[in-house]
């Protein structure tokens, strides 16, 4: 993927167009007072309920205690949503966290999980896919680590029946995963990342704008959608009724994406800053990236079903020594942006790697 350290024309163009839907001072976006602590502890459901989206899965919804902060949401909590497939049956899961603009459908990948003996679990984060409520913002968050409680309440639901939990995590969720397994010391037994969104640079927002940018804007009005110049060729690569290979919903992963935020945009940078600070995170971990990144201008393009084409990921895997102790990089010919989404043969490889790396250092002889 062709990068550059400066910001191009187009670049220049579309931040004059972000900053012309800004409002004029601070005082016309001042943050309001926040609403009065919530009583109510919170919760999950009940109990486990059948999901709308895949057959042979089952939903919990959590219920969280503070309200969304954003007055152009209105009153109301924030929910998470956890999918397992059932039934529960060892004493291994992994928790699959899923990326931008994305919910859980990947039924193919839990079965991988169960074939290495895991149940499988994952979970739709507030503001996506089964817990995006009406009038929410989708995506929205100010911070990557506001997803932490939920993902709390997650793994402490599943330890108790499971002794052994692995975190998966892609894109921004593998983003949202390094962080939280480093803020959380001996919760987990391993770490798998799919083409984490661990660096900016060489991403579309990249070209177009720079942390401090993305920061001041955010400063000023950290909702106002802004103008984008986001292409639909990604997610058009992989739908059936584009001639794509996989069936998903697409009110819940668009092809036009989510609406981008400065106050979202902002919370990446800053995550992303942390790890590039470097971290500890106390387990084996598995970052697998495509051996390349391309930068498509039509959907006819052969890079598009060969390359990944939102990350450059020669920018992406130095940061693999920056995550912990012990990681294994794997490089994948063919692979997309979400491996595990990749031609057949492209994501068979990923999911051998992950045997392997499971074999290896997770799972041993003892768990066998």
């Amino acid at each position: 993927m062709t990068t550059t350290r400066g910001l191009s024309h187009k670049a220049v163009d579309l931040i004059s167009k972000w900053r012309s839907v800004l409002p004029g001072s601070r005082e016309e976006v001042g943050a309001p007072e926040p609403p009065a602590a919530e009583t109510q502890p919170p919760c999950w459901d009940d109990q486990w309920s059948p999901d709308v989206y895949l057959e042979g899965y089952e939903t919990r919804v959590w219920h969280m205690t503070h309200r969304p902060h954003l007055p152009e949401e209105g009153e109301g909590h924030l929910q998470a949503t956890l999918v397992r497939a059932r039934p529960d049956q060892s004493h291994r899961a992994v928790l699959h966290i899923h990326g931008w603009n994305e919910y859980f459908f990947e039924d193919h990948l839990a079965r991988v999980w169960q074939d290495l003996g895991y149940d499988f679990y994952a979970i739709d984060l507030h503001r996506y896919g089964r817990s995006l409520q009406e009038g929410e913002l989708p995506g929205y968050t100010d911070s990557i680590t506001a997803y932490f409680d939920e993902i709390d309440a997650a793994v402490e639901l599943i330890k108790q029946t499971h002794a052994q939990v692995v975190l998966s995590g892609h894109s921004t969720g593998g983003l949202t995963s390094a962080l939280w397994a480093d803020a959380r010391p001996g919760q987990l037994v391993g770490l798998v990342l799919n083409s984490p969104w661990i660096d900016l640079q060489g991403s579309f927002l990249t070209r177009l704008l720079t942390p401090p940018i993305v920061k001041g804007l955010s400063s000023k009005a950290p909702t106002v959608e802004m103008p984008k110049a986001e292409s639909d060729i990604y997610i058009r690569s992989l739908h059936q009724a584009f001639g794509g290979e996989w069936s998903f919903d697409l009110a819940l992963k668009k092809p036009s994406s989510n609406p981008l935020r400065p106050g979202w945009l902002a919370a990446v940078v800053r995550a992303q800053d942390r790890v590039g600070e470097g971290l500890d995170i106390d387990v084996p971990i598995l970052m697998a990236l495509s051996a390349r990144s391309s930068d498509p201008k039509q959907f006819e393009d052969e890079d598009v079903k060969r390359t990944d084409i939102v990350l450059d990921v020669d920018l992406v895997a130095p940061r693999a020594s920056k995550l912990g102790w012990h990681v294994t990089l794997v490089r994948i010919e063919g692979g997309l942006h979400d491996i595990a989404l990749s031609a057949e043969p492209v994501r068979l490889r990923f999911f051998d790697e992950i045997r392997r790396w499971d074999a290896a250092y997770v799972a041993g002889p003892k768990a066998r």
